[in-house]
């Protein structure tokens, strides 16, 4: 088994381990894509719930709040990623104390990911059956239990199907990242694999993220079936 492996992915073997090996490669791609995804998660969150009750039907209509947050939350998912990483280049070193690197790619991750699950969790939110709503509202429930004993209750599969489909995004602007100087799997793909001509090593890159894809469309597909039972 050894040899076939030493065989066919000789680049692979030599790439393995050391500091821009495979192993490193693999964890920094997975702290990108958890870190990032925790704190574009609790943004987007926030900004979600905020753009479904300052909307005209919704609990506390605000209409020149949600005009502005709704324009701003487009303008960012509008920006392609790879420009955005050089655009605030500058906010990201404030933030973190450098723009290469796994870490200074989470500023640009947590940005470009946060309005896209912003949209995903308002989409899923005004779902919620308007009659439970109208209920709550009756018995007399302020806005904010509202908020948590309703709208996030009762959408909860919708979010995390949202927030799947998220961190699947992300892992992809990871390796966008990673072909820039973010590190990662990308990185092992085009800086090692594609440039250097060895295309055992792009393809086993590919392979890992796919794997990483497969495991959290997985985890996210087994808790929606769970809460829906």
């Amino acid at each position: 088994m050894t040899g076939l492996i030493n065989k066919f992915l000789p680049n692979v073997v030599a790439n393995w381990e050391g500091d821009n090996g495979f192993v490193v490669a693999i964890w920094q791609t997975l702290y990108m894509t958890f870190v990032s995804a925790l704190f574009a998660g609790i943004i987007g969150i926030i900004l979600g719930i905020l753009l479904v009750v300052t909307a005209e039907d919704g609990i506390a209509p605000h209409k020149n709040f949600y005009y502005w947050l709704d324009k701003l939350v487009n303008l960012f998912r509008s920006i392609p990623f790879i420009i955005l990483l050089a655009v605030i280049g500058p906010f990201t070193k404030l933030i973190v104390g450098q723009t290469i690197g796994p870490t200074g790619a989470l500023v640009p991750l947590v940005i470009g990911t946060a309005p896209f699950f912003a949209r995903q969790v308002q989409l899923a939110l005004v779902e919620v059956d308007p009659g439970v709503i109208e209920a709550a509202e009756a018995i007399g429930l302020s806005p904010m239990k509202i908020i948590f004993r309703v709208y996030l209750r009762e959408g909860l599969p919708e979010l995390i199907r949202s927030g799947t489909l998220t961190i699947i995004s992300l892992i992809g602007l990871t390796a966008m990242a990673g072909a820039v100087g973010g590190g990662g799997l990308g990185n092992m793909a085009i800086s090692v694999g594609y440039q250097r001509f060895e295309n055992d090593v792009t393809i086993v890159s590919m392979l890992f993220i796919l794997v990483l894809v497969f495991a959290i469309q997985w985890v996210g597909d087994f808790a929606v079936r769970k809460l829906e039972h």
